[in-house]
C-alpha cells in the first residue's frame, strides 16, 4: 500500500510538472482564506464600501467600515498597486504587467481593460511618423513587464495612470481607449512615476530623483517643478487646505501652499521613508516604513505619532467613515483610532 501511494505521488508530481502554468495575466487571483491578512498596496472608498488591492491579484471588500473583509472576483493574479472609485459603482485598479482592471459593480467583479503589451503599443503609436525611440522600442520588445503604480480618475470618464520608466496614459471614455502622455511629459530620462494627485486647479505627478510635474490645464500639458529633495517621492497628497504634501525616502516630507513654487519642510521624528499619506480626515496623516502613523495640523506643524503599536509597513491610509482609520499594509488590513479632530 505504501508503495502504491508513493508511486501515485510520483505520478501526480510528474503530471503537475508537465501541466502548463498560466501566465499571471491569464490566471485568476489567488483565493485566500483570510483576505484581510494578505499583502496590500492600497485602499479606497467606493461609496460606503471599502476596497483594498494587493499582491497576487487579491482585492478585498468591506461593507462594515473595515470590521470584516471578503474577496472579490479578479481575472488576473498580478500584484495590484492602486485603486480608485470616482463613483460608488465605477472603479479602476492598476498594477504590474501593465494591467488596468475595471469594475462596474462597486468592486464585486473586475474585467481587464489593458495590459503591458497593449500599453507599450499605445506609447509606440504616439511616436511621430518619422520618429524613432530606443526607449519605446524596448517597451514593445520586452513585453508586459512594466508596472503601473498609481492612478487618478476625476470623473467616471476621465482618468490618468502612471508608472515605471515614465509610463503615463490618459482616457476620456472610461477606459475604452487610451492615449499616451509618456513622451509629452518633461521626463526625458524615463524616471519612475510613483504618485498622481489633484488639487487647487492643478494635477501633480511625483516620482524618483525629486521629480515633480504640474499640469494647469487638466492634464493636457505638464511643467517640471523644483523640489528640495533629490531622492524619490513615494507619496503625494493635497490636504484640506489645498496644500500639496510630498513624502519620500529617509523621512523627507515637504509642504507647499503655492502649488509647488516654494516649500516648507515637515520635520518628522525619524529618517524613515514615508510610504503613505492622507489629508481627507481633516488632518494630515503620514505613515512610514517603520509602521508609525504620524499626525499633524493642516499647516504641517505639531507632528506626533498616533498611540498605536507599530504596524507592518503601511501602504495606504483611508478614513473608514466611523471615526476610525483603515491602514493597508504588507501584512494585512488594520483598523486604528483616528486622532481627535
Amino acid at each position: 500500500m505504501a508503495g502504491a501511494l508513493a508511486l501515485g505521488g510520483f505520478a501526480f508530481a510528474d503530471a503537475a510538472r508537465a501541466a502548463p502554468v498560466a501566465e499571471p495575466l491569464d490566471r485568476p487571483a489567488t483565493l485566500v482564506r483570510q483576505p484581510e491578512r494578505a499583502a496590500f498596496q492600497a485602499v479606497a472608498a467606493a461609496g460606503g464600501r471599502l476596497v483594498a488591492v494587493g499582491e497576487r491579484g487579491v482585492i478585498a471588500l468591506s461593507d462594515d467600515k473595515g470590521a470584516s473583509w471578503r474577496q472579490a472576483k479578479v481575472p488576473v493574479s498580478v500584484a495590484l498597486t492602486a485603486v480608485a472609485f470616482p463613483t460608488p459603482t465605477l472603479g479602476w485598479a492598476v498594477g504590474h504587467y501593465g494591467v488596468v482592471l475595471h469594475s462596474r459593480d462597486g468592486g464585486e467583479s473586475w474585467v481587464k481593460q489593458l495590459d503591458g503589451v497593449a500599453a507599450a503599443r499605445i506609447v509606440a503609436d504616439s511616436l511621430p511618423k518619422d520618429g524613432s525611440s530606443h526607449r519605446i522600442g524596448q517597451l514593445v520588445e520586452e513585453g508586459p513587464d512594466k508596472p503601473f503604480l498609481d492612478l487618478f480618475f476625476p470623473t467616471a470618464e476621465t482618468g490618468f495612470i502612471v508608472g515605471a520608466f515614465g509610463l503615463a496614459l490618459r482616457t476620456d471614455d472610461g477606459g475604452k481607449s487610451w492615449s499616451s502622455l509618456t513622451l509629452d511629459l518633461p521626463n526625458p530620462d524615463g524616471l519612475h512615476l510613483y504618485a498622481i494627485r489633484a488639487g487647487a486647479d492643478a494635477l501633480y505627478i511625483a516620482g524618483e530623483q525629486g521629480l515633480l510635474l504640474r499640469s494647469d490645464d487638466g492634464g493636457r500639458g505638464f511643467n517640471r517643478l523644483s523640489t528640495p529633495y533629490r531622492g524619490s517621492w513615494f507619496t503625494a497628497v493635497v490636504d484640506v487646505s489645498g496644500a500639496l504634501v510630498l513624502g519620500g525616502l529617509r523621512g523627507n516630507a515637504f509642504r507647499s501652499t503655492d502649488r509647488g513654487e516654494s516649500w516648507q519642510p515637515i520635520d518628522l521624528p525619524a529618517p524613515v521613508s514615508v510610504t503613505a499619506a492622507s489629508g481627507a480626515s481633516g488632518r494630515l496623516l503620514l505613515a512610514n516604513q517603520a509602521g508609525q502613523i504620524l499626525t499633524a495640523r493642516p499647516d504641517g506643524g505639531s507632528i506626533a505619532p498616533l498611540p498605536t503599536p507599530p504596524l507592518p509597513t503601511p501602504t495606504g491610509l483611508l478614513d473608514s467613515g466611523d471615526g476610525g482609520l483603515v491602514v493597508a499594509t504588507l501584512r494585512g488590513l488594520w483598523r486604528v483610532p483616528q486622532p481627535n479632530r
